[in-house]
């Protein structure tokens, strides 16, 4: 997956914004103002999502060279996927799908996330 591939599905998830808050090569994806998963525009070698725990830990034992705790974030609820090895583009996707649909559940206020939920049903997530 390249840097265009990844901004393009990233914007195709449901009311996605990008941004760049911390400087200019850091790239970020929210949904409802909070982030869902962030990379380096410049060396796009690894992305940030955020994961359930226990999962995170499953995928950090299934591929231990793809998948470790991500750089800067709670090494707990946050995975950096390389994006330059072996794993398959479709696993990234439903990596950044698991990441949005996680933190849309946790939107507040209430309103916020039934907003964006009903944007979900509507819309869809893109598998590809």
């Amino acid at each position: 997956m390249d840097i265009l591939e990844f901004r393009r599905y990233c914007l195709s998830l449901p009311l996605a914004e990008e941004c760049t808050p911390f400087d200019e090569t850091t790239l970020v994806f929210k949904v409802g103002g909070k982030m869902f998963c962030y990379t380096d525009m410049v060396q796009f070698e690894w992305i940030a999502v955020k994961c359930d725990p226990d999962e995170a830990i499953l995928l950090r034992e299934r591929y231990p060279e793809e998948v470790q705790p991500a750089y800067h974030s709670n090494k707990r609820h946050w995975n950096g996927i390389r994006t330059d090895g072996d794993l398959p583009d479709r696993f990234i996707k439903e990596q950044l799908r698991n990441s949005y649909r996680l933190v849309a559940a946790s939107l507040s206020p209430k309103s916020l996330r039934e907003e964006v939920a009903a944007c979900i049903e509507k819309a869809g997530l893109p598998e590809e």
